[in-house]
């Protein structure tokens, strides 16, 4: 399939335009005219998710790549399938292509957290990982390779109604006489030791979820991408083609039924949290539950991510900024050095603190007698 590459170019000079995150607005690079964002006043609408599930059974297949023309300088290139902005490699022209996708997003998070402020949040995320080798601090410290990203997620509204069977624990004490020894000698002490008591408990729970976000890549980690959430979704605004100039961009690859399920199971941790709530008492089992999802819409929304990578010691790491907030996440390796200083040091730390327990009672024992 073939593409013209979509750009935005200056009033003043006729040189790509791009969104700058610190002024809101497109900006020349060449000779730095600034151009506002026109906010149009859509609502953010919400689409019915069983609508959208009976439509897309019907939907065809997609091709493997897009062929791109670039305007500025007239190369061509290729993309995957899923790219939806980017960059010409061969005049670095912002390129922004068509959708392919059925559904296509409505609206985005423009981002708010500029290159420079993400290499600030990354390097004092860095920083408070002390115990990752002091080689590997330099090291980021020295490699500046950061991108922007808007990636694609769902989000899902739903009424849930959960029936459940469990166990609710109540913890009682009762006194029981213990042999322990105290300064060599054994010695009977009268102790209050916990002992739970359970009871079965069914009832029924309903959670109301507004806005639950799911990655719908493959291209990125779901643990880093959960890792930095939330997202404010009422800063949502109706999508516009020039908040990707000079950004990467994609498609989903995760359906919007996959991407329920996910949701499902992101959701599932808040519903057992209001089960065990209304189980009450000190404990809770949970044996079974059952939930049924009624009234589920969706959005199809982009997201601002910066992100990087570095290979250390022949592994690669990943991280990602949330382009809204700037919080960071993900990996890092481990000094094994600190670490064993850090099991010595609690080691040592329990020891001091068994003996001063056991000074402590055989000063009382003697006190007493």
């Amino acid at each position: 399939m073939k593409f013209t590459a979509i750009n935005f170019s200056c009033p003043n000079c006729g040189a790509p335009q791009k969104f700058s995150p610190a002024t809101d607005s497109m900006v020349c690079d060449f000779c730095g005219t600034s151009t506002p964002i026109k906010i149009l006043n859509t609502p953010i609408k919400e689409y019915n998710f069983h609508n959208a599930m009976e439509s897309l059974s019907m939907q065809i297949a997609y091709e493997n790549s897009k062929k791109i023309s670039c305007q500025k300088c007239g190369a061509s290139f290729e993309l995957d399938e899923d790219t939806l902005a980017t960059s010409c490699p061969y005049c670095g022209t912002p390129a922004i292509t068509d959708f392919t996708r059925e559904i296509t997003p409505k609206s985005l998070i423009p981002f708010r957290i500029t290159r420079e402020q993400a290499k600030e949040q990354f390097y004092k995320w860095t920083k408070s990982k002390w115990l990752a080798p002091k080689g590997f601090h330099l090291h980021l410290e020295n490699n500046k390779n950061i991108q922007g990203y808007y990636l694609p997620y769902w989000t899902y509204d739903t009424q849930t109604t959960t029936q459940y069977q469990g166990m609710r624990g109540d913890v009682y004490y009762v006194t029981v006489t213990r042999s322990v020894m105290v300064n060599g000698r054994p010695t009977q002490q009268q102790v209050r030791e916990p002992r739970i008591r359970w009871t079965p408990k069914n009832g029924t729970v309903r959670v109301d979820f507004d806005d639950v976000t799911i990655g719908a890549t493959k291209s990125f980690s779901h643990i880093i991408l959960d890792s930095i959430e939330p997202w404010d979704t009422t800063a949502l605004v109706p999508f516009k083609q020039k908040y990707l100039s000079g950004f990467e961009a994609q498609e989903y690859t995760i359906a919007l039924d996959n991407g329920f399920e996910f949701a499902k199971m992101k959701m599932d941790a808040t519903i057992r949290h209001y089960i065990r709530r209304d189980i009450g008492g000190d404990q809770q089992q949970i044996i079974h539950t059952n939930t049924l999802y009624k009234n589920t819409t969706y959005k199809s929304i982009l997201l601002p991510i910066w992100t990087t990578s570095f290979t250390w010691k022949n592994k690669e790491y990943h991280y990602a900024i949330n382009g809204q907030t700037g919080k960071v996440s993900g990996e890092y390796p481990y000094s094994y050095i600190k670490i064993a200083m850090l099991v010595i040091i609690i080691i040592v730390a329990l020891g001091v603190f068994g003996y001063l327990v056991e000074f402590d009672n055989i000063r009382q024992l003697t006190f007493t007698h």
